[in-house]
């Protein structure tokens, strides 16, 4: 008897999949519900789950392929005895680093191999803190952050910037170039930007905010927070809380162009830029005017857990009414946010630099942080985006507003 290896059911919104990696060879035994092939898509990774137990029969997908939802990807005999396998096997992938001597397939979780093959990771280097030294997808988070904190100089002379033996490597000698296909995320990603330029009227408006009043407030109740709610108290909750009195007060940011209507969304789901191994992706967190600042906090939080070990479902990344990116975490003064369509605005913050300003007739010095709406000028009057900035700018400098709702 054999069981069928199947793409499951797609999203509306995605045509398509490729397939990404097989974590198993022809002839090695399969158990059921074990991670079999990922899939990747142009919003997440789909582990694909072997159906029953059994031995992997020929791949009718190999890597690369592209497949739609129901294609079959292999069979999988039930009935016939495993084949010699190799000791240490490892996915099959397209990426672009230079591969060494991996860990045997079961010291990995199934989520844990993805993360190494999408990083191109020795896994070897990473320490398992699961049973028997088994790698967990938190091991291999740890280790990128410990990587990224403590980057080796490097002397140009002695050191090539490029693996010899990497896929695609050409040019001159000492002029090296090295050519590497987008991901399926990453060409989404430029594929929208270009939309949004295409068919969006887009204008960027500035304003600053003052932000000694949130500091001081988060501040003076950090720790009490943090202890009530077991979740950091950090500043984003603040400007989605802003953003969302600004956007009950004008509700056209909140709408979207539908054709030659205006649609009004009578919900506000904003969506938060998060950077992940694989790009920037952007998470909905839904009917924000109904969350606390706790349920935010945590929203987000998760959020930022579920991109970096790529467990982000459709779900997360689906529909939206408003964006809110931060390019001031990676030192960004001054920036004009592209849209995320079909959302007609994005707030864009920045970095938080204490500079002199005039207060009272007096000069001060006070942290202070740019803020940029981009929005789409069909709909939205240049009025109505200045105001609605306005408005969260007073929300910020006087944060009582946001509770007396003034």
């Amino acid at each position: 008897m054999s069981s069928e290896v199947r793409v499951p059911a797609l999203p509306e919104s995605v045509a398509d999949a490729t397939v990404l990696a097989w974590y198993k060879e022809p002839g090695q035994v399969v158990k059921k519900n074990e991670s079999l092939v990922d899939l990747e898509t142009d919003k997440v990774v789909l582990e694909v789950p072997a159906p029953a137990d059994g031995v992997l029969g020929p791949i009718a997908a190999p890597v690369g392929t592209l497949v739609t939802a129901a294609t079959v990807l292999a069979v999988i005999e039930t009935d016939v005895a495993a084949a010699p396998a190799p000791a240490a096997p490892m996915p099959t992938t397209t990426g672009t680093g230079v591969g060494a001597a991996p860990k045997a397939d079961d010291v990995l979780a199934p989520a844990a191999r993805r993360l190494v093959k999408e990083m191109n990771l020795d896994p070897a280097q990473i320490a398992g803190s699961g049973r028997d030294g088994r790698v967990q997808k938190a091991d291999v988070v740890a280790f990128l952050d410990d990587r990224e904190k403590a980057v080796p100089e490097r002397d140009p002379d002695l050191v090539p910037p490029f693996a010899l033996s990497a896929p695609g490597l050409s040019g001159e000698a000492g002029r090296p170039e090295q050519r590497v296909p987008m991901t399926r995320l990453r060409a989404r990603v430029a594929e929208r930007l270009l939309q949004a330029q295409a068919n969006a009227a887009m204008l960027t408006t500035f304003n600053e905010v003052n932000l000694t009043s949130v500091i001081e407030l988060r501040n003076r109740y950090k720790d009490q927070f943090e202890k009530a709610h077991g979740v950091r108290f950090g500043f984003m909750s603040f400007f989605v809380k802003a953003a969302v009195e600004a956007l009950q007060r004008f509700p056209v940011i909140n709408a979207s162009v539908d054709g030659n209507d205006i649609l009004y969304h009578g919900y506000y789901d904003i969506g938060i830029a998060v950077s992940s191994p694989r790009g920037l992706v952007v998470p909905i967190l839904r009917n924000c005017d109904q969350l606390s600042m706790a349920d935010i906090e945590q929203g987000i939080t998760d959020f930022g857990r579920k991109a970096k070990d790529g467990s982000l479902s459709f779900e997360d990344l689906t529909g939206g009414t408003f964006s809110i990116t931060n390019g001031g975490i990676f030192g960004s003064l001054l920036s004009t946010p592209i849209l995320n369509p079909p959302q007609s605005a994005i707030l864009g913050m920045h970095k938080t630099q204490e500079r002199p300003i005039a207060e009272h007739g007096q000069v001060v010095i006070a942290p202070m942080m740019y803020l940029a709406l981009t929005y789409d000028h069909r709909i939205i009057d240049g009025r109505d985006a200045v105001q609605f900035l306005v408005t969260i700018k007073e929300s910020l400098e006087e944060p009582a507003r946001l509770l007396l709702r003034i």
